[in-house]
């Protein structure tokens, strides 16, 4: 309930920013003034009416999803593509609804407004959301399946970060001696699976290690209504150059060739 609360919280403030970008937009091209030959009223209404079907085309790139790192720069192109996107909208709205337009600076001015505000937006919201979202009881309470370095590394980034999924217990198909790792709870080996996803009502669980016992793992999940996620080096991928896509339909993990900085946008 938490999570669908602060998600439509945020889908209604990225609609009022949006209007509020066009509004300043508005009135940075015209000053601080009503003009008669581009009416404010009909320009707002053109407004909200595509604010809708911005914000449609927002979330299609999936830039609300839980995981999303929203600083970086991936999903700041993506951002702006929305509002280039949105700017359309805007401009097609206002000529069939009212048969006219006067200013091509002024989508200049909403575009860089809308783009710029709405990023900044989700970066403040996302800081705000991850210390809700972790608040004991975390809303997302994970479990670690294997101890290695690997999930060593995950346990600290996600703690460091504040992501919303908070690792809230370990466990090791081999048995470890530690007995925590950074502040989680090692509660020993995979014969304790079911009672620690009942205890600690586990959403999520991230396999590290034990590739024997995937099947039984994501039957695990199956049955509970758990989202299953699986390192790459648990399958002895360790590059870090690894993604999933489709293939024809089929959900596939690709290892690619060493490309430039710019062909994640590509792909």
């Amino acid at each position: 309930m938490r999570y669908r609360i602060l998600l439509l919280l945020w889908l209604v403030t990225d609609l009022l920013l949006f209007v509020g970008a066009y509004a300043a937009a508005y009135f940075l091209r015209v000053g601080l003034l009503f003009s008669s030959n581009f009416p404010f009223d009909q320009h707002m209404t053109a407004a909200a009416i595509a604010a809708p079907l911005w914000l449609l085309v927002l979330a299609t790139t999936r830039t609300f999803h839980l995981t999303r790192n929203q600083k970086t720069l991936r999903n700041g192109a993506y951002i702006g593509y929305a509002a280039l996107v949105g700017v359309a909208l805007f401009t097609l709205t206002y000529y069939f609804t009212f048969n006219q337009f006067f200013s091509r600076l002024l989508l200049v001015h909403a575009f860089v407004i809308s783009a710029a505000s709405i990023w900044l937006w989700h970066i403040i919201f996302e800081y705000i959301e991850r210390i809700v979202l972790r608040v004991n009881p975390p809303v997302f309470p994970t479990l670690i399946v294997g101890v290695t370095r690997e999930s060593k590394q995950l346990i600290q980034a996600l703690n460091r970060n504040r992501n919303p999924l908070k690792p809230v217990a370990i466990l090791d198909g081999y048995g470890v001696k530690e007995k925590e790792i950074a502040g989680v709870p090692v509660l020993g080996k995979l014969n304790k699976l079911e009672e620690t996803l009942a205890r600690f009502n586990i959403t999520h669980l991230i396999q590290a290690g034990e590739l024997e016992q995937s099947l039984n793992l994501l039957s695990a999940c199956r049955q509970r209504g758990i989202h299953y996620i699986v390192l790459p080096s648990v399958l002895g991928i360790v590059e870090r150059d690894e993604r999933v896509e489709s293939l024809e339909g089929l959900p596939v993990m690709i290892v690619a060739p060493k490309r430039n900085r710019w062909s994640w946008f590509f792909r």
